[in-house]
């Protein structure tokens, strides 16, 4: 049976409580299920790093292109580790923090600190007066036409795809959640957390090296560290960038209706949904937060109208990338150029 395609001009709020409601019945984990879960992104990811480090020395060429599906394979234990901080993955608070904690040591993302700032990302998504934690730096056009020209330059390099995708995620995982400030001022409490990372990073990259020599635990991991990052980020960009997104003030935001129309349902064909964790089904995911990855799409079976709210595919997801101001009074993102042609 075919869902019949809905607008966000047919979502009404009591709607959006309704489906919250019917959402809510997915937001159990299930044990085993968890663990093997985990056991499928695990095992084959340490299977790949000891195959490129045997291949590190006799062909280098084949141990960056296993890089390819390790990173895949990365990214897939960042959303476990994603699931932890949403206290979705076990039914034990204690149990999700410890493997988050864990996770975090491989993602180089403390878990204490991503969880906080990600949960505020969930609490104010698509409100216009509150961004600036845990998200992706977005402008309004007002706000973009204000701005000094040096300002604008750096806003326009921070956009384009090649330090969005290139610097950004290799400046965010490997430098800035060493030591992310933004928080540390705000909730001090979070530094012991952070360090434990720290150590547990440094740790690890010294054990390894002084088994398997530091050139080639360097020649293994980075190019994983470069991939995932980047599609890490890019995944989170296309899950709320997108052209008919939502974002409103004040009085006007309402969470449930911003958990769906602020998120996009990013459809991947398989194995990409597979490897991704199910995060694709952003706007269930906002929704309801509790909801394991592995039971979003159980969740969107039960809403088969959500189908076609904000579905984007993988080659009308490029078309992202020139996105980059909110337009309020078309309700919508806009190109550089669009701006140009419309002055």
């Amino acid at each position: 049976m075919l869902s019949t395609p809905v607008s966000d001009a047919e979502i009404s709020r009591e709607q959006a409580k309704q489906w919250s409601q019917t959402a809510k019945q997915f937001a159990k984990p299930q044990t085993t299920k968890s663990i093997l879960q985990l056991v499928y992104t695990l095992v084959p990811l340490i299977g790949l790093w000891v195959a490129m480090l045997l291949l590190v020395d006799k062909a280098l060429w084949l141990t960056l292109l296993l890089a390819i599906p390790a990173a895949a394979f990365t990214v897939r234990l960042f959303i476990i580790q994603h699931d932890c901080g949403h206290h979705s993955y076990f039914h034990s608070r204690k149990m999700n923090d410890i493997l988050g904690t864990l996770i975090g040591m491989i993602t180089l993302t403390p878990h204490n600190y991503w969880r906080r700032s990600h949960n505020i990302h969930h609490a104010t998504c698509g409100d216009l007066g509150k961004r600036g934690i845990g998200d992706i730096q977005l402008l309004t056009v007002e706000e973009y036409k204000n701005l000094s020209f040096w300002k604008r330059v750096g806003y326009r390099l921070y956009r384009n795809p090649l330090v969005f995708l290139g610097i950004g995620p290799i400046y965010l995982f490997v430098i800035k959640y060493r030591f992310p400030f933004d928080m540390i001022r705000r909730e001090p409490q979070l530094l012991a957390g952070i360090m434990l990372t720290n150590v547990g990073i440094v740790g690890t990259i010294v054990a390894l090296g002084l088994g398997f020599g530091f050139k080639e635990v360097f020649l293994v991991q980075g190019p994983i560290v470069l991939l995932s990052s980047a599609i890490g980020v890019w995944l989170f960009f296309v899950q709320h960038q997108f052209e008919r997104t939502y974002w409103r003030a004040g009085k006007e935001w309402e969470f449930r209706e911003a958990s769906l129309l602020a998120s996009s349902f990013y459809d991947l064909p398989q194995p990409l949904r597979w490897l991704s964790g199910n995060i694709g089904i952003h706007h269930i995911h906002h929704l309801s937060c509790r909801i394991p990855s592995y039971r979003l799409g159980q969740c969107l079976s039960a809403l088969p109208r959500l189908k076609s709210l904000n579905r984007i595919g993988f080659w009308e997801s490029l078309a992202c990338f020139r996105l980059a101001l909110w337009d309020d009074a078309a309700g919508r993102l806009v190109s550089f150029r669009s701006l140009r042609r419309g002055a």
